[in-house]
């Protein structure tokens, strides 16, 4: 009996799409905006989805609170300057929930001294105010903040570093605007509260330009939260 038989490589090959956090960059409005324009992009509104629009009636008081200053500033001229935060949640699956607006203001003393010091011969670099924080605190958004209350660490993926976010400028009219578009990735579960823009990417130190509460934002291991930081400034006087 002869016996023959051939052997020669096999295999098999399965293919499954992966999107990352950051293929789908939302557009928020960099320009400042009027009060109805603030509620439209921070108040539920008819064609969002049963849970942006939920989100969003949780918030309205953490957007409401700097809206009458920035009211008062604009009404009578007063030379100001205020952030304005948007946020957009990107699943692991790439599903994307744009939130919307979340707070107004809260630049803080020591980010408007840090601005200052840069004007001293270059002391400070204020082209290093574009690292995203994030943390799960309950932050009172004040003048005297020094930084979040409760900071992620090794929940940011890569382990206590800041996203480094992308910088852009415009005038229009008598403001002038600075934005600051970041993605934060996490690797455990975290339920949100606070953002804030520091000067250094690093966890645990920098200066804190800007910080907002916000209603809790839940992601999971592999989500990503996109932060828009729109600073204005407008000339008067």
């Amino acid at each position: 009996m002869d016996n023959r038989g051939s052997v020669g490589p096999a295999g098999s090959v399965f293919l499954r799409v992966l999107r990352t956090p950051d293929h789908v960059p939302s557009i928020w409005p960099t320009h400042p905006l009027t009060l109805r324009e603030a509620l439209e992009y921070g108040s539920p509104q008819k064609g969002l989805s049963e849970n942006i629009n939920e989100w969003r009636k949780r918030n309205l008081p953490n957007l409401v609170r700097g809206m009458p200053k920035v009211a008062w500033a604009r009404r009578f001229h007063i030379p100001t300057f205020y952030g304005k935060l948007f946020l957009t949640v990107v699943r692991k699956d790439g599903d994307v929930e744009e939130l919307g607006l979340a707070g107004l203001r809260m630049v803080t003393t020591v980010g408007v001294k840090y601005i200052c010091d840069d004007f001293n011969a270059g002391s400070t670099e204020v082209t290093n105010m574009k690292y995203h924080g994030v943390g799960t605190g309950a932050l009172t958004e004040a003048v005297g903040n020094t930084a979040l209350v409760t900071e992620l660490t090794t929940q940011y993926n890569p382990d206590s570093t800041r996203a480094t976010g992308s910088q852009a400028s415009a005038t229009v009219s008598t403001n002038a605007t600075y934005t600051t578009v970041g993605t934060n990735t996490v690797d455990s579960a975290v339920a949100l509260t606070e953002h804030g823009i520091f000067s250094q990417a690093a966890t645990g130190g920098g200066t804190l330009l800007d910080a907002t509460s916000f209603s809790v934002v839940n992601l999971a291991n592999g989500d990503s939260l996109q932060s828009t930081y729109v600073l204005t400034m407008n000339s008067g006087g």
